[in-house]
């Protein structure tokens, strides 16, 4: 197996695997604990192929939801300001892209960037929807009831990382040790 798709496997199951954790977390309700922005900066920082670092780090998050809407009481779509989270997400992404060559430094960096980044970005969603007035204290007040659900999103995020990069840094090399071992 060539070890780029070897990578990509790797990635995407750890990319599930972070999306259920979604559901995981909701069920336990740790809100915002789920690690979304650290999904999208894992995908965009690992997988080479930049369309399948935004297409799985999207397919994720959209299993997750659809597991919602299909299977819980939680509403898995829900209107305007779930684009402004994919867009979040999408960013995350994009600053995965480029970290470069990835280091525990740097992973902290870009991890707290991409929370921040999503927190923005999603809160935004949030504004669009009108829920405390679309004008400028509306948006002031949307961030303002936000930042308590922020040290969870930077945790998660936080925890996140941790896990998809120590994991995938393992399973890499066990994964192509046992290969090159199995060849010789």
């Amino acid at each position: 197996m060539k070890r780029n798709y070897s990578n990509i496997l790797i990635a995407a199951g750890l990319i599930f695997m972070a999306a259920a954790s979604r559901v995981v977390n909701a069920d336990m309700h740790l809100y915002n604990f789920a690690p979304v922005a650290a999904l999208g900066l894992f995908s965009g920082a690992v997988i080479k192929d930049k369309r399948y670092a935004f297409l799985l780090a999207l397919l994720g998050q959209f299993a997750a939801d659809l597991y919602f809407q299909l299977f819980t009481n939680v509403q898995g779509f829900y209107g305007v300001s779930q684009l402004f989270t994919y867009a979040g997400l999408i960013s995350a992404t994009f600053l995965g892209t480029k970290m470069g060559a990835v280091k525990p430094v740097k992973v902290l960096g870009y991890t707290l960037g991409a929370s921040t980044l999503f927190f923005i970005v999603s809160n935004f969603g949030v504004w669009a929807e009108g829920l405390y007035g679309l004008n400028f204290a509306g948006l002031v007040k949307t961030y303002a009831m936000g930042l308590p659900f922020f040290k969870n999103t930077i945790m998660g995020d936080m925890a996140g990382s941790a896990l998809l990069f120590g994991l995938y840094a393992l399973l890499q090399r066990s994964f192509f040790s046992k290969m090159e071992k199995a060849t010789a």
